[in-house]
């Protein structure tokens, strides 16, 4: 039981930009989450692989890996394809969107990204993911 609770208050977050990893580390440490960080998709489908976190926040262009193959990857493999993906974007565009939902991921966000709507977003699919 406490490993489970663990597992679901642990959030992955993925982007290339220190600064944002940062400032989205806070916010989510701020509200009670363990968050583990990665720099790019590559780093992610490692880090998700082995920690099994609750729930990933990824970036979609990254340099390495960009967020499209890396919620491909971890989409279709076992270990991973039930963890909550959410792509963050700073470019709204609709085929991003589009895209996203064909991955299969879990939810799309525009960046900027208010604490408040990040958090009720994390909360949600955490929730339905238990």
């Amino acid at each position: 039981m406490i490993n489970s609770n663990r597992k679901r208050n642990k959030i992955l977050v993925v982007d290339d930009d220190e600064r944002l990893l940062h400032m989205l580390r806070d916010m989510l440490s701020a509200n009670g989450y363990e968050v583990l960080l990665a720099k790019d998709g590559a780093q992610a489908v490692t880090v998700a692989r082995k920690e099994q976190p609750g729930l990933i926040l990824m970036d979609i262009l990254m340099p390495e890996m960009d967020g499209y193959t890396a919620c491909s990857i971890l989409k279709s493999d076992e270990k991973t394809k039930r963890i909550p993906l959410v792509m963050l974007t700073a470019v709204g565009y609709e085929m991003n969107k589009k895209l996203s939902e064909d991955l299969n991921a879990d939810d799309y966000l525009e960046k900027p990204i208010s604490v408040g709507i990040l958090v009720d977003t994390v909360k949600r699919l955490m929730i339905s993911a238990s």
